[in-house]
């Protein structure tokens, strides 16, 4: 059997692309029979020429590691070959009776078409039948290089020739990755023959694009990654993979970079990438890398005041953001009451937020995602980055496994003082203790180039002790396993499987009989699977499906020590089923409008074993209008609730640079947060939807404006929405949650409605970049009853307690040279609303408080400025540690802005005090470095 020298292969080729004189008359009609399981093409060819006599001409890298697996009877050969070659590049041709030519992509003609003569020469055209080139490459042809021996264009071939095709343009797609991490790059141009047309890599590093026929050439390039063209001969669709280097040039910084074309060119309104690795300039407290402080500092999403732990989006409350850490819910994703983050920046590789338009994918929650993702560790060599504090400590090291295939990341974060506490100008304080610390590992496996597994586990825990009786600690546990799979150039797939858990407990030992062990849980554990396809290049799809179960611990109240006189409470177990199927569709309508097509379907359980209470119906939920209680079996349907969720969004392209973008969202919440405290509290509990305590449901619409300037070097945006939400849970006053048996009696649902216009205007490039946002923003609560009792302000619309109409931030980054920099942070907000006593009364022979509406009045407004200076260590290739300063003093004008009001009553005087968390400028330095 004779395989193909390259020589003879070129004069086989020429041979069969002039008029032969061998005709295909006596082509053989012998029927063929042949099973072939899970061989190598190459195998296969072996046994056709055992079983045919025929001998193939063909050279074996284009066999290499590919199986087929094929049972035919009763055949005829070309029937076999078209069976056997029908998921690769390879072409055949019969040459003669007893020899057939192997071809990778292109075709063999041996006869011109009749319109040859007539057709418009375009260099080396053969035909306008199929405009391919004629220059044959028979093999894959290497980089090539220039005088200077720096790499010029690598010559591709993509797709398989097909004989009677006149297409004249076809879609080729692939993944963009790093050569040292593996890790997709995003946000990636990619520009078609050095016109303006092209397209972008989105956050898994994919992209695709429409070319033509025939040679091409492609350019790949973004910051800080060395840009490559390949030339591509373009026979059919087909995929194309693409590894790229990070650049050695230096270049200026950029903070929080912005695709070229995304925010203009996305369907999707409200969505905002943060690259982790870009805020390291940002001033924060005690000189801490905060992605999710940052967060704050763009329009729509705040907090209730310095030091608040969870997200206020869009007029939502804190327990409607989800917020996810490799594809697992995190409930508290903050230590030290919402000072210090709970994610290691340096494991951190970008944060996706979504406040406007939701993909379909995620439900759950009716403000936001906070879709975090940790980085993939290098596969190459080992590296590290670290840094040091005055209050806080953290290292991320990446360990290569498997070469080129897996690797594991491991992080971890901790505190070694408590001088912080005791800096608080609050005297209860100055004896208080703080500790906390979070580690994460992730492993990475590339098994193939169609799979790759991913598992993250993670891992917080907070302890504090305000006063010395009384030890106070919380935690976060998560684990994700993840594996993504490629069926073929058209259909991926991802199954991931995830637990969460989140517990705090109270220790009390006192000095008398009374010593108790308090705590609350909550775990889940959730199945997902999430599926593209890409039907064409108008219509791309992603559907899927998703199971989730819940498992709570209430409360439980248990003593401490033989002597303790406490008496056990234990509240009953929940548990529930949360379940959801989706189905989206970008479609582009044409080039200027684009429409994302969402629809989900959620359904949620209450399962047995439990009790379910019932109460008379138009009659305010107590002890003296329970009718009955009902049991429930393990597993039994107690409660259920499901509907439709709307995910709508469009864009149109007014100009290249310029889009007006629009969306609705309809979404469930089946979960609630019960908490007295305007902010997270880490002794907040969650509480699952029942019989009594209906699921929120949420409907937001929102209308912007999206334009860049000066290539994409300035960008401005103006964004409006109006939201509304039914069975907001709150509580009524004076309310106990914890350890309460019957928790829907202190409870009340009522609706809300938010509105806001947020402005942002960012420069990304150049010795002055950063951004600046505005947001006018309201929020309200309705909560109204026919029962005295159950109603708040007299039924009417109020604001609530984190509504705070105006937010202002500017976040400034100058650079005097490559390695010193400024940076600035100023942010400004309206102070949120309190409730106010307004006189005594006496009533029985008691004297009580005279309360104003609720939230009727406000705390003075907030306003704080950061500074910090940068100093990068020199950027010398063959250095052990790249080092990076940052001294910065937090809250430079010293101004004592108040997180609370409350009142005290001293010598018969009713007396109103503030409490602050920082009063004074907090100067720090910390130390970065990286291996």
């Amino acid at each position: 059997m004779k395989r193909f020298k390259k020589p003879l292969l070129i004069l086989f080729f020429f041979l069969g692309l002039i008029p032969m004189a061998v005709a295909q008359k006596g082509q053989e009609n012998k029927l063929i029979s042949i099973n072939l399981q899970n061989v190598t093409l190459q195998e296969a060819i072996n046994q056709l020429e055992n079983e045919t006599g025929i001998t193939f001409f063909y050279d074996e890298r284009w066999l290499k590691d590919k199986k087929i697996n094929l049972n035919v009877s009763n055949k005829a050969l070309n029937e076999v070959l078209d069976d056997i070659f029908a998921e690769t590049t390879i072409n055949y041709y019969r040459y003669s009776k007893e020899q057939i030519i192997l071809t990778n992509n292109n075709l063999v003609y041996d006869e011109l078409p009749n319109t040859f003569f007539g057709a418009k020469q375009r260099d080396t055209i053969i035909s306008s039948e199929f405009k391919k080139e004629y220059r044959p490459v028979f093999f894959d042809e290497p980089q090539r290089s220039n005088r200077n021996g720096a790499n010029s264009v690598q010559t591709i071939r993509i797709g398989k020739e097909t004989s009677g095709n006149s297409e004249e343009s076809f879609k080729i797609n692939g993944y963009v990755r790093d050569g040292k991490t593996n890790e997709p790059l995003q946000n990636l141009t990619i520009t078609l023959n050095n016109r303006r047309t092209g397209t972008t890599t989105d956050n898994d590093g994919y992209y695709e694009l429409q070319v033509p026929s025939g040679e091409n050439f492609i350019r790949y390039s973004s910051i800080g990654i060395q840009s490559a063209t390949k030339r591509a001969i373009v026979y059919n669709d087909g995929q194309l993979d693409v590894i790229l280097n990070e650049s050695v040039e230096y270049l200026d910084e950029v903070v929080v970079a912005a695709d070229a074309n995304k925010n203009v060119e996305d369907a999707l309104t409200g969505n905002t990438s943060i690259v982790v690795e870009e805020t390291k300039n940002i001033p924060l407290i005690l000189g801490e890398r905060d992605v999710l402080k940052v967060a704050t500092t763009l329009p729509g999403i705040s907090t209730a005041g310095e030091g608040a732990a969870g997200f206020n989006v869009r007029g939502g409350s804190t327990d409607q953001n989800l917020i996810l850490l490799d594809n697992a819910v995190i409930y508290n994703p903050s230590h030290f009451f919402g000072i210090f983050q709970a994610i290691n920046p340096f494991t951190t590789e970008d944060v996706q937020i979504y406040t406007g338009g939701i993909p379909a994918q995620y439900g759950g929650r009716l403000s936001s995602v906070f879709d975090i993702t940790s980085k993939d560790a290098n596969t190459e060599k080992f590296a590290g980055e670290a840094a040091i504090g005055p209050v806080t400590s953290s290292i991320a090291l990446e360990v290569p496994m498997v070469k080129e295939k897996s690797g594991l990341l491991l992080g971890g974060r901790s505190t070694y003082s408590n001088w912080i506490l005791r800096s608080l100008d609050e005297p209860a304080f100055q004896n208080s203790q703080a500790s906390f610390y979070d580690a994460i590992a992730k492993y990475t496996h590339k098994v193939n180039d169609n799979n790759t597994v991913t598992a993250t586990g993670y891992y917080s825990k907070d302890n504090f002790s305000i006063t010395s009786d009384s030890l106070y600690g919380y935690s976060n546990r998560l684990f994700s396993i993840d594996w993504e799979h490629q069926f073929n150039e058209k259909n991926t797939g991802e199954l991931t499987i995830a637990n969460s858990q989140y517990k705090f407990n109270i220790e009390f030992d006192g000095s008398s009989n009374n010593d108790f062990d308090l705590g609350f849980a909550i775990n889940e554990t959730e199945y997902k699977l999430r599926l593209k396809y890409l039907f064409s290049d108008k219509h791309k799809f992603d559907y899927g499906i998703m199971a989730k179960f819940y498992n709570t611990e209430p409360g439980y109240l248990r003593p401490i020590g033989e002597s303790s006189e406490v008496e056990e409470i234990n509240i009953a177990e929940e548990r529930a089923m949360e379940s959801a199927i989706y189905l989206s569709d970008s479609y582009k309508v044409s080039d200027k409008l684009l429409l994302d097509i969402g629809f989900r379907y959620s359904f949620f359980a209450a399962l047995g074993p439990r009790e379910e209470r019932f109460y008379e119906e138009n009659e305010p939920k107590n002890d003296q209008t329970r009718t009955e209680t009902v049991p429930y079996e393990s597993g039994e349907f107690a409660t259920t609730y499901g509907g439709p969720e709307i995910r709508l969004a469009a864009r149109y392209l007014l100009q290249e640079d310029f889009s007006l973008k629009a969306s609705y969202n309809r979404t469930y919440q089946y979960i609630h947060r019960l908490s007295n405290n305007t902010t997270i509290s880490p002794v907040d509990t969650w509480k699952l939807s029942d019989n009594n305590i209906a699921p929120q449901l949420g409907n937001q619409y929102s209308v912007g404006l999206f334009k860049n300037l000066d290539g994409n070097t300035y960008e401005l945006s103006i964004e409006g929405y109006y939201k509304t939400a039914e069975n907001m849970l709150d509580f009524k006053v004076g309310s106990e949650l914890l350890l309460n048996q019957t928790i829907e009696t202190e409870t009340l649902q009522g609706n809300g409605k938010s509105y806001g216009v947020e402005v942002l205007a960012r420069k990304n490039n150049g010795i002055l970049n950063g951004w600046v946002s505005y947001t006018y923003s309201r929020s309200f609560l309705q909560l109204d009853s026919e029962f005295a009792e159950e109603r708040v302000n007299g039924g009417e619309y109020f604001p609530t307690n984190y509504d705070k109409p105006h937010d202002f931030s500017a976040v400034l980054n100058y650079k005097f040279t490559k390695r010193f920099s400024l940076s600035a942070n100023f942010v400004y907000q309206t102070g949120r609303p309190v409730t106010f006593p307004l006189g005594r009364y006496n009533f029985n022979n008691g004297e009580y408080v005279y309360y104003s509406n609720r939230n009727e009045f406000r705390i003075p407004d907030y306003y704080r400025l950061d500074l910090g200076f940068n100093i990068e260590g020199n950027h010398k290739i063959k250095k052990f540690a790249h080092s990076f300063w940052n001294i910065s003093i937090y809250n430079v004008l010293g101004r004592n802005n108040p997180y609370s009001v409350f009142f005290v009553t001293e010598n018969g005087e009713l007396k109103a005090l503030q409490s602050s968390i920082f009063t004074i400028p907090v100067p720090t330095i910390t130390y970065n470095f990286k291996f």
